[in-house]
């Protein structure tokens, strides 16, 4: 992807039902952004679709104009965002109760955080299109209006925070939930993080 000319990103609503139009283009970001090997995308396809009929589900791309090869610019996915309810049947539901519970949370606090949530599961910025402000401007169209009480994720544990993707949740005010969490099936350590909703810059 060429880099992206400098100008504030468009966001954009994605529905479900346009699915088969943006996903290709969504899996080609995140597995850019995550700097995993080609073909990932293809094994991550079915959960992306089925994540599309839970609900609450909801979805953000960025758009910007590239210039193509004739020097006109064209609309180009460069950044995804989406999440939906958390829920009692859902896999990352019930790690996160075996992690709370392995903190010692009390059951009722343990309900308290995961009986009710919106849960953060993608947010990807095109490496050529990071720096400009589209992982914000995708978290903030994200979580605007939610009506959950607040908004958890899990992101790979990195040194002392220094990537964009810690960056961008510390400055706009996310809070520790669990660290150095292993999900079963996966040997490297997460944290989950929280946000209360609704959601807006932190306090002072």
């Amino acid at each position: 992807m060429s880099a992206v000319i400098p100008q504030a990103p468009r966001i954009h609503a994605l529905s479900p039902h346009d699915a088969t139009l943006w996903l290709p283009a969504a899996l080609q970001i995140y597995v850019a952004a995550m700097d995993y090997p080609a073909g990932t995308e293809t094994h991550r396809l079915p959960m992306w679709r089925e994540h599309l009929n839970r609900p609450g589900y909801a979805a953000f791309g960025a758009v910007q104009a590239l210039p193509a090869a004739d020097g006109r610019p064209v609309d180009h996915l460069v950044g995804i965002a989406y999440g939906y309810s958390g829920a009692g049947d859902q896999w990352w539901n019930r790690q996160l109760r075996v992690g709370l519970r392995q903190r010692g949370l009390p059951p009722a606090g343990i309900d308290a955080m995961a009986g009710h949530y919106f849960e953060l599961t993608e947010l990807h910025v095109h490496p050529a299109a990071q720096g400009h402000g589209v992982g914000s401007a995708l978290l903030t169209a994200l979580l605007t209006d939610r009506p959950e009480p607040r908004v958890l994720l899990s992101t790979p544990e990195v040194a002392a925070e220094q990537n964009r993707a810690w960056k961008l949740y510390r400055r706009t005010g996310f809070y520790d939930v669990l660290r150095d969490f292993r999900f079963s099936g996966d040997p490297r350590p997460f944290a989950v993080l929280g946000h209360d909703l609704p959601f807006g810059p932190p306090a002072p």
